[in-house]
């Protein structure tokens, strides 16, 4: 069987040479992004435009580099993500584009319109069949991104607290799901506090948009509405006290698996091309309105066709690098008292599970495993 081809460059640049958005750009023209035949198409350029307070997401440059790229071959660019399901800066359109502009993606600096894919209220979607699918039979997908004719992933490569890291098909999607399609693959398990862990500071509260959380005053300590909580996690990554976990040791596993189907809903049938930075490895979801130092080096640039294959040689160059001093992964590590997983991602967050998402994403047909490493 052939192997899928995933394109890498690192971060190096030379003196008065190429700086990293042109060995970006490169890097794409390398990878067939020119065999994509966008002329006179719509194409949706999908990525995070981060949370107001978290400085970790890709900046706009990497982004202008891929328009200028999709201008030259003809094409007609657009920015895009959907609305979150929890509270923050990216709820609605408006608060979305505030914090978009805020954090630097404007039609000036990026080259082209920035639109959510989800509408005004995160209620434009479109169900598209999952071919294939085994717990998603028609995913709620944005309808700006469904109606583009050419499909870009833009992925900034990083840990997350529940699906161990977010890459390619994470960001295309959970990203691509609109609010409706979120809660969705969100709902497998429901989290529990244990109060001798609480503290009572109702940080976790602030991040929940379904009134699944609720205080006592009198002995101030939180507890999860069952029938409100939809099992995003977002009060799992918000708890600094680990007083939170989830009920159903498999609801990671079937986020994944979900978000897999997502995934394979958004690129069938239809040109795509997928990149993915390794750089600022924070060990949460640039979700949070905050971000911590970077668990792992910054890597290099990578670009495939397959997002499977993208993701998977992320992983690898991941798992081959050494942790960085001082970073949540690193402390983990020094701890007599931890278990060493042998796994970066685990040991950073070893609340989360990361692999079910690639072995489903296998198993239906959403790309390859395997691949050759062809570095520039």
């Amino acid at each position: 069987m052939e192997k899928a081809k995933v394109y890498f460059t690192d971060f190096h640049t030379q003196a008065f040479g190429d700086g990293l958005s042109t060995k970006l750009q490169k890097l794409v023209r390398r990878a067939g992004i020119a065999d994509l035949n966008m002329e006179g198409k719509f194409v949706a350029i999908k990525m995070h435009f981060g949370e107001l307070g978290n400085i970790s997401y890709l900046r706009p440059n990497y982004a202008r580099a891929i328009v200028d790229v999709v201008k030259e071959l003809g094409g007609k660019p657009f920015l895009t993500d959907c609305n979150t399901m929890y509270p923050g800066s990216r709820k609605n359109a408006l608060e979305h584009l505030e914090c978009a502009w805020q954090n630097g993606f404007t039609p000036l600096t990026v080259g082209c319109p920035v639109i959510i894919g989800d509408g005004l209220k995160g209620t434009d979607d479109v169900d598209v069949p999952v071919e294939g699918g085994e717990y998603i039979k028609e995913a709620k997908i944005g309808r700006a991104i469904m109606d583009a004719d050419v499909f870009i992933s833009l992925t900034h490569f990083k840990g997350h607290e529940m699906t161990g890291f977010g890459g390619a098909i994470k960001n295309i999607g959970m990203g691509c799901g609109s609010r409706a399609g979120k809660c969705d693959q969100h709902s497998s398990g429901k989290p529990h506090i244990d109060e001798e862990l609480c503290r009572g500071c109702t940080r976790c509260q602030k991040e929940c948009a379904n009134g699944g959380l609720e205080f006592d005053e009198t002995t101030r300590k939180m507890h999860v509405n069952q029938e409100n909580c939809v099992g995003c996690g977002r009060c799992l990554g918000a708890c600094n006290f680990d007083a939170i976990q989830f009920d159903n040791d498999a609801a990671n596993a079937l986020l994944n698996c979900r978000m897999a189907e997502y995934t394979k809903a958004v690129v069938d049938g239809r040109p795509c091309i997928h990149i993915s930075l390794i750089v600022d490895v924070s060990p949460n979801c640039d979700c949070h309105g905050e971000n911590d130092v970077p668990i792992l080096p910054n890597i290099g640039m990578f670009v495939s066709k397959d997002p499977l294959a993208l993701d998977q040689a992320c992983v690898d160059a991941c798992m081959a690098a050494k942790p960085l001093p001082g970073s949540q992964l690193a402390r983990h590590l020094e701890d007599p008292n931890f278990t060493d997983h042998h796994d970066h991602f685990t040991n950073s967050a070893p609340e989360s599970e990361w692999k079910s998402c690639l072995d489903h994403a296998q198993k239906i047909g959403l790309g390859k495993r395997e691949y050759e490493l062809i570095k520039m």
